[in-house]
């Protein structure tokens, strides 16, 4: 057992879970549960299909839907959303798909207040969290608050089953990232070290599996398993400079999500290996590795993502503007940041180079 701290403190949000393969059969019951009698469906465009089969699921108590969700939710398409759900009586909300759709879903229940059961169909963990991030006018923006928090999750392995395996690496390392950064939170705690490392370990033993058989079942139930327990480290400790970049990132370059997020996790964990020896001697042995900055940009590779901003989008001269950005309002971080290395973490992350611990 770990050495406990004489003092912590440990926030849990409430949620309730519902977990395993066919477990979407639960849909009607937990919307009667809620009493709700007009749900408002939502998905991204490319996944509309589903949401008309989740509204031919609940019948007569589909109000309609928005397939209108988008990444970085922009603030111009929740209030789409929010027509919408004005016009067709909506008393709930019923997300499904990944973190876009998640976060229209929370967007709207900021605004209405309207309950909201999420299904997810990635392994974003977003939907366990408190935290809203929304973009406006080129700048993404993050509010927390139990607003956003859904009434309930259902985890259906099934619905992952259909992930390309390129999108299920980006997305479970996605994950992952909320887990590390939770380890060295300002607000860490035993509790959430538990679920963090277990998170890691289930997420990075899965995701090469996914790579190589898009059809196992038994690695889709781990991801999703450790995505969920990434979810609620997120939820429950502040995040440091990995988030800052990717938010600045995201939201200035309109860039992908998942994808920034599996780029610069290694280069950031370098950044502050040298602050947090104990983190680093726990995520030696999660990972099996010395380095474990070089096992995530390793893991990054065994699952095909890119591993380069370049590749994705980021031009080469807004390197300067993200730092400029990041420094601007930082949020906590194990090593304070400076300009000159900050810059050497981008310029590496952008050319796809290795993760250097300074």
């Amino acid at each position: 057992m770990q050495s406990l701290s004489n003092r912590f403190v440990y926030n849990a949000n409430p949620s309730r879970v519902v977990f395993g393969t066919g477990t979407i059969e639960s849909l009607p019951s937990e919307v009667e549960r809620l009493d709700l009698k007009r749900v408002l469906v939502l998905s991204t465009p490319q996944q509309v299909e589903l949401a008309e089969a989740l509204s031919s699921r609940l019948g007569d108590k589909a109000a309609g839907i928005f397939s209108g969700a988008t990444m970085h939710t922009p603030v111009a398409v929740t209030e789409e959303a929010m027509k919408v759900a004005a016009e067709t009586g909506a008393d709930g909300i019923l997300a499904a798909g990944g973190g876009s759709t998640t976060g229209l879903g929370k967007a709207l229940a900021l605004r209405t207040g309207l309950p909201q059961i999420i299904i997810p169909t990635t392994y974003s963990g977003s939907e366990m969290t408190p935290i809203l991030g929304e973009t406006a006018d080129g700048v993404k923006k993050t509010v927390t608050t139990p607003k956003v928090l859904p009434n309930v999750v259902i985890y259906d392995v099934d619905l992952t089953m259909s992930l390309p395996a390129s999108l299920s690496g980006t997305s479970g390392i996605n994950a992952i990232a909320h887990a590390v950064e939770a380890l060295y939170a300002r607000d860490k705690n035993p509790i959430i070290d538990l679920m963090a490392s277990e998170s890691i370990a289930a997420l990075a033993g899965a995701l090469p599996a996914i790579s190589l058989d898009p059809g196992n079942t038994d690695a889709r139930r781990k991801a999703l398993y450790g995505a969920w327990l990434a979810g609620v480290c997120l939820g429950a400790v502040g995040m440091s400079l990995h988030h800052k970049l990717c938010h600045t990132l995201g939201g200035t370059y309109d860039l992908p999500h998942a994808e920034t997020h599996t780029i610069v996790l290694p280069h950031a964990l370098a950044y502050n290996a040298s602050a947090i020896p104990d983190v680093i001697d726990r995520l030696r042995g999660v990972l099996g590795s010395e380095n474990p900055a070089l096992a995530l940009y390793d893991l990054a590779g065994a699952v095909g993502a890119r591993r380069a901003l370049k590749d994705i989008g980021m031009p080469e001269d807004g390197i300067s503007e993200a730092c400029s950005i990041a420094l601007s309002n930082p949020y906590w971080n194990p090593r304070p940041l400076e300009g000159e290395p900050l810059e050497r973490l981008l310029q590496r992350a952008w050319a796809g180079s290795p993760p250097v611990m300074e």
